[in-house]
């Protein structure tokens, strides 16, 4: 039986990143094989591949997913977007005094230059510690001077024109006009994550330049990153925690891709937790990847069996948290806690605007 504390360790507040370095490439680089850890930079990424080698990068996009607003009775709330349904609703963590209940109504508000807009919506589910809501035309009689918009937009659409940038809990600080920027990947195209795949903040366009130039290919898939990432395992037995559910794309062009590059002889490196959970999970049903295009509640801990990736590039990631246990399952427990301990050692920067570990799995194989 795996424990939660198996999964521990201890790290030194100041090392928790709360801004970007200057450059994306400025990164650190910890490349783990085995047991044994080298100390690059990200800009050294092309010399630790080999010409024919494939990385696939998650190309969700980041969308302005914290709103806030108040309940009937005028208590405030805070409103965590964590993705919108297929019929429309949305689903959502609530953070108030008194959690509001099915059927109840909230007004959520935003600004539109020096006016003040909000939406009502109703509550019509919850499920266990999301909410799921959709825009009403009730109006809420609290007095307040707002512009109600429910006739011009859904409630998803008003989130995404009047919500911030959602920074992950452990950034102490409120978003500014840098992490428009900074806090979404160079090659982000399709909307509806509400965190960052934070391994691909460290590519820009001269380090892809450099990749294509020395023969180092490319796919995508999408894995909209929910608010989930960042829920803490709440049970001394890892395999009784239940994984959020996300939304998975593995196109039949990134199949056909990743299949090439293997016949070829070349390797195939996930740039992030986001894609491995992708690229395994659509590799679940036969153990060879397929196209895959759903919704996936993969939990990836020690003893599980990888049929597609060959090397991950990956954050530092949160004491106790699943990220590290899929870290653990891939390089060996003992040796990624190994390797977190000479990161904080030698003062790397944690979490999502940190620096960055080049994985190879517990065999050491990098050849």
């Amino acid at each position: 039986m795996s424990l939660l504390s198996d999964y521990h360790f201890d790290l030194p507040p100041e090392l928790i990143a709360q801004t970007p370095l200057p450059c994306r490439s400025d990164s650190r680089l910890l490349c783990l094989s085995g047991a044994h850890c080298d100390h690059k930079t990200i800009r050294d990424l092309p010399n630790q591949l080999r010409s024919g080698d494939r990385l696939v990068f998650n190309d969700t996009k980041v969308i302005p997913a914290r709103v806030f607003g108040h309940k009937a009775s005028g208590g405030k709330l805070e409103l965590m977007l964590e993705r919108i349904t297929e019929r429309g609703t949305v689903l959502a963590k609530i953070r108030c005094s008194k959690s509001p209940k099915p059927d109840s109504l909230i007004t959520l508000t935003g600004r539109d230059g020096g006016a003040i807009v909000s939406i009502t919506a109703r509550v019509i589910a919850r499920h266990t510690d999301l909410f799921e809501l959709q825009e009403s035309e009730g109006e809420l009689n609290n007095n307040r001077v707002e512009t109600l918009l429910n006739n011009t937009m859904t409630l998803g659409d008003f989130i995404a024109q009047y919500g911030d940038i959602p920074l992950p809990p452990y950034i102490e600080r409120k978003p500014d006009s840098t992490d428009l920027e900074r806090y979404q990947t160079v090659f982000a195209q399709t909307s509806g994550a509400v965190a960052a795949p934070t391994a691909g903040l460290h590519f820009d366009e001269v380090l892809l330049s450099q990749l294509a130039a020395a023969g180092i290919d490319r796919s995508f898939i999408t894995l909209h990153v929910g608010a989930g990432t960042f829920q803490p395992v709440r049970v001394d037995n890892i395999q009784d925690h239940e994984m959020h559910a996300e939304r998975v794309d593995v196109s039949q062009q990134c199949v056909d891709e990743i299949e090439s590059t293997r016949a070829a002889g070349g390797r195939i490196i996930a740039v992030g937790t986001t894609c491995v959970r992708s690229l395994e999970a659509a590799a679940q049903a036969t153990g060879r990847l397929s196209k895959f295009k759903g919704e996936t509640q993969l939990f990836v801990t020690p003893g599980f069996s990888f049929n597609v990736i060959d090397a991950m590039l990956t954050n530092f990631h949160l004491p106790e948290s699943t990220l590290l246990m899929l870290v653990s399952a891939f390089a060996g427990k003992d040796n990624t806690l190994a390797a977190y301990l000479q990161a904080v050692e030698e003062r790397y920067r944690f979490f999502s605007y940190g620096d960055a570990m080049l994985v190879w799995p517990n065999s050491g194989l990098t050849t």
